[in-house]
């Protein structure tokens, strides 16, 4: 009996497209703009060329600023976990601390500096938060109410009346200060940027302290308690 010849029919092996994620997203996002100097057209556009449908890309974000949100925060959480990997930092003083994220978190905006240009550029009255950055705000607060009240104890800091809980807020303007001062330095190295961080912290914190002022008041309460 005759062999039969009739070639086998092999099944088709169909590729599985990699699974697509958040990061990949954020990344493809930053390439796009950085590469055309704008974000996309739209969503459809942006998820077509990522080989998703629309409605796929709305399970990660629903919009571009969603995206920028998650961007900058992840350069907050960035720094963050650098400085939390260092067991020196705890040993800080709550001056060294906040020294010490900013210079990490200029660190950890160096490596995205063509898209941090980019998106600061975009800003018409920086003076305001844009809402890309309000997010990340919301957790600088935080980390910078846990060095106010960590001061406070060690009297780094001193809680004034109408003025004490205000701090937070001119730490965040300080932010600002240090972001759009380091996107426009032209120094080798950025060097102008650290001589600036180290001053405007000095500044902050010689403000925040015990003054010639305070013991002026402390003197005149004793002396008025003691007539």
């Amino acid at each position: 009996m005759a062999e039969d010849t009739k070639p086998k029919q092999t099944q088709r092996k169909t590729r599985k497209r990699p699974q697509m994620t958040a990061d990949n997203i954020k990344e493809a996002y930053m390439a796009y703009v950085l590469e055309h100097g704008y974000e996309p057209p739209s969503v459809f556009v942006f998820a077509k060329d990522l080989g998703l449908k629309e409605s796929e890309f709305y399970n990660f974000y629903n919009s571009f600023t969603a995206i920028k949100k998650d961007i900058w925060l992840g350069f907050f959480s960035n720094t963050m976990e650098r400085l939390h990997s260092e067991e020196v930092f705890m040993e800080y003083s709550v001056r060294e601390k906040l020294l010490a994220f900013y210079y990490t978190w200029i660190e950890v905006l160096k490596e995205n500096r063509s898209y941090v240009l980019q998106t600061v550029n975009e800003v018409k009255r920086p003076e305001l938060t844009p809402s890309y950055l309000k997010p990340f705000r919301e957790h600088f607060v935080h980390f910078a109410n846990e060095l106010l009240n960590e001061g406070k104890e060690t009297e780094e800091v001193v809680d004034r009346p109408l003025i004490g809980n205000r701090y937070d807020d001119g730490l965040w303007l300080q932010l600002l200060f240090v972001l759009n001062f380091w996107v426009k330095d032209d120094s080798q190295g950025f060097e102008k940027t650290d001589a600036a961080i180290e001053k405007a912290v000095n500044l902050s914190f010689d403000l925040m302290g015990k003054s010639p002022v305070d013991s002026l008041v402390d003197f005149a309460k004793f002396i008025f308690q003691n007539r």
